[in-house]
């Protein structure tokens, strides 16, 4: 049986007893208009398009200010007030019958990396504009504000989201963006300010809740044929420097059992990576994905290699004990290959960013009511949720990616999976709005 078989089973089975579904739920779940939906999704995708279907709808680009306006007139045609923070972020808020509470905070962003494709980020932002859109079709008045959000420049490292949570570091502002613009010139030309970035710092209690509808950017949920992916946690990312020091010597002249050859120990090592992050349970992953030999010429002997380890998890100690033991494989073949290896910190050490256990139970029963399949699991990508979790419980939902495909103009989720991740995100902040959190 096929996901949408299934979904049909369970509407013909009412009563029928499923995994963490109600058997009456009190409140029956609410959709939104797919075809608006939709409608205003693929307009997004004129912004940026590239010849291959694709978008390179950088941040600050004239392309990603002229996506901006197209969103902040959606948000105002669905009622909500639209204002740009200090840091560039785009809110469209709208208001509750208790306005003095913390609102509820739902949305993504809108950036792309150079030659990406039309459904990452877009898919979270057009779903929370839908969402409330619908709110305000069906007069339905929220006890908290609602708040719909598009972050700026997520894809150049969570950017609009560290500003919200005052995490960003001073000496990110002069880096250079995709764009051609340094982060600063960014925040201007977006019509944030940098004189006051203080005023976009939201702290501890200053947010209900932070929900965010992504695409998977995997195949795990393809594959098992599942509607909703219920995201326990973004994983810890680390990252260290790897140098093989070795001995550049003549390819034709030095016999095979007298080298020192600094490509094969990297080789080697590359193979104990794999091994060794294959070999306990979980959804650990591990990348060699960066490899420079020198000299480099096809009749030297390496006498040096630059590479990159990095590994994923959502636990940072099981990180630390598969870096362990890949450091003890690196010495055991340095002795081997008669060079020596040398692996260093680097600054890219994310801490893990769980989501709340309530709000995963939220989104859960959203799913289940609206009988659409689901499975826990890890985001292996980073979000603007993994910045909202320092300060309020967050939750994050997938749909599925054809192929599991992302950051290519081949990138695709079917619209139907679209119209289901609105849904469940609807249902899922009225649910938030009646529990105290």
């Amino acid at each position: 049986m096929n996901r949408r078989e299934f979904v049909q089973t369970l509407g013909a089975a009412a009563g029928t007893a499923v995994a963490g579904r109600r058997h009456h739920p009190p409140i029956p779940p609410l959709h939104v208009d797919g075809e608006r939906l939709m409608r205003h999704f693929r307009a997004l995708f004129e912004f940026g398009k590239t010849p291959a279907g694709g978008v390179s709808r950088v941040a600050y680009s004239d392309a990603d200010l002229r996506a901006r306006e197209f969103v902040m007139r959606l948000m105002r045609q669905a009622g909500l007030s639209v204002r740009i923070d200090a840091g560039g972020n785009v809110l469209g808020r709208r208001a509750g019958r208790d306005d003095s509470l913390p609102p509820l905070l739902f949305g993504s962003h809108i950036d792309s990396v150079p030659d990406g494709g039309n459904y990452d980020g877009n898919v979270g932002s057009m779903g929370a504009l839908e969402a409330a859109w619908t709110l305000a079709d069906r007069g339905i008045l929220t006890r908290h504000p609602v708040e719909v959000v598009i972050f700026q420049n997520e894809e150049g490292g969570l950017i609009g989201s560290s500003l919200m949570v005052g995490e960003l570091a001073p000496s990110v502002l002069d880096q250079q963006s995709h764009s051609g613009k340094t982060i600063r010139e960014g925040i201007a030309a977006l019509g944030g300010d940098m004189e006051n970035l203080e005023a976009a710092v939201r702290r501890t209690g200053d947010v209900h809740a932070y929900l965010e509808l992504h695409i998977e950017q995997g195949g795990l949920l393809e594959e098992a044929d599942l509607d909703i992916g219920v995201v326990e946690g973004i994983v810890s990312i680390r990252w260290w420097n790897v140098r093989i020091e070795g001995f550049a010597n003549h390819a034709g002249t030095t016999p095979m059992d007298q080298r020192r050859d600094a490509l094969l120990a990297a080789a080697r090592f590359i193979e104990a990576v794999n091994r060794i992050i294959k070999s306990v349970p979980g959804r650990q992953v591990g990348t060699v994905g960066k490899i420079e030999a020198h000299p480099g010429a096809p009749n030297v002997i390496p006498g040096e290699v630059r590479a990159s380890l990095e590994i994923r998890d959502l636990d940072a100690a099981k990180i630390q004990r598969l870096f362990g033991e890949i450091e003890a494989a690196a010495h055991r073949i340095a002795e081997a290959t008669g060079t020596t290896f040398t692996i260093t910190d680097t600054e890219i050490n994310t801490p893990p960013a769980p989501t709340d256990v309530r709000i995963r139970r939220t989104i859960d029963s959203a799913a289940d009511d609206l009988g659409l399949g689901r499975q826990r699991m890890p985001s292996g990508a980073g979000h603007d949720a993994q910045s909202l979790a320092r300060i309020a419980p967050v939750g994050m939902l997938f749909v599925p990616s054809v192929g599991g495909i992302s950051h290519s103009p081949r990138e695709f989720t079917r619209p139907e999976d679209l119209v289901n991740g609105a849904n469940v995100l609807l249902n899922s902040v009225l649910a938030l709005d009646r529990v105290e959190l």
